[in-house]
């Protein structure tokens, strides 16, 4: 493990950027984007727009670590190169960026009021690589639809059992059990879920560190307890389909969470806009983003 990697992302002030919508998710982020579904046939194509986008994005003079700690990489964005560089290389190398990667294969179908990770095939030898391509993390996503307590107990416990072949990997692993914004009853599924991972954090040993991806909660600094853990290096927020305002608002109430945003992060960015449109855009973005997570 890279020490000064993790000393950033346990001590360093700012907050991760994701960038790692996947298959199902790059069309819609193209297309807030300007990128219209006609503009491509086949799905190399697809995702040699969003490889633009995204180095767009890195290669931009704001996208610094003075305020981004880190950022989340889809697969193909890793083995993709930015300036000559593989993506998390140029991310480290010329930027002072943690680069981390997705790992998972989306979601199963609903059940027991939850969705659970699909099946990982290969996901030793895609850790393999990862550390190949020196990437630090990884991370991966459930979702929690309803208050259920066996299913979100079959969600945390999935998501300890890809952890733990993600530590013995070497690599240091995001868990992201998102609680739906909508859910009818979002408050009680929080603290079902926080208990479970209560659990699980005790029963980890010193050296199996990790990070956690909340939904931000209904009860400001409801997982300070979770900011606390020896064992966890940092506790992050998804904007969970909040607008970048209202994500923002919600973290500054929440001490000692940082953000991780993926559509908040991109909203208003747009491929039309020319280099110094986009550059002030992401800017103003940034900006915002990074004192929201420095409460």
């Amino acid at each position: 493990m890279n020490t000064a990697q993790l000393e950033r992302m346990k001590n360093g002030k700012g907050f991760i950027a994701a960038l790692d919508q996947s298959g199902g998710s790059t069309p819609k982020a193209l297309e807030l984007y300007g990128i219209p579904k006609t503009s491509y046939s086949t799905e190399e194509q697809m995702f040699e727009l969003v490889h633009k986008m995204r180095s767009r994005l890195m290669e931009s003079p704001a996208f610094t670590k003075d305020r981004i700690l880190a950022a989340i990489l889809f697969e193909k964005t890793m083995d993709s190169k930015v300036e000559g560089l593989y993506s998390a290389d140029y991310l480290w190398e010329k930027k002072g960026i943690v680069p981390f990667l997705k790992v998972d294969n989306g979601l199963a179908d609903r059940q027991n009021g939850v969705q659970l990770m699909k099946p990982i095939p290969g996901l030793e030898s895609l850790l393999a690589r990862a550390k190949e391509r020196h990437i630090f993390g990884t991370k991966m996503r459930s979702v929690i639809l309803e208050a259920n307590t066996a299913g979100i107990k079959a969600v945390v416990d999935q998501q300890f059992m890809f952890a733990k072949i993600i530590l013995a990997a070497g690599l240091v692993p995001i868990i992201e059990p998102e609680v739906d914004i909508h859910s009818p009853n979002k408050r009680e599924a929080e603290s079902l879920l926080k208990d479970e991972l209560v659990s699980r954090l005790k029963a980890l040993n010193s050296e199996q560190l990790v990070m956690l991806k909340l939904t931000l909660p209904d009860e400001d600094n409801f997982y300070e307890e979770l900011t606390r853990f020896p064992r966890v290096v940092r506790v992050v927020a998804l904007s969970g389909g909040y607008s970048r305002d209202e994500a923002n608002k919600k973290l500054e109430r929440n001490r000692s969470v940082i953000a991780s945003f993926s559509r908040a992060l991109s909203e208003g960015l747009h491929a039309d806009q020319t280099q110094k449109e986009f550059d002030a855009t992401l800017d103003q973005s940034l900006q915002s983003i990074y004192k929201a997570s420095i409460t």
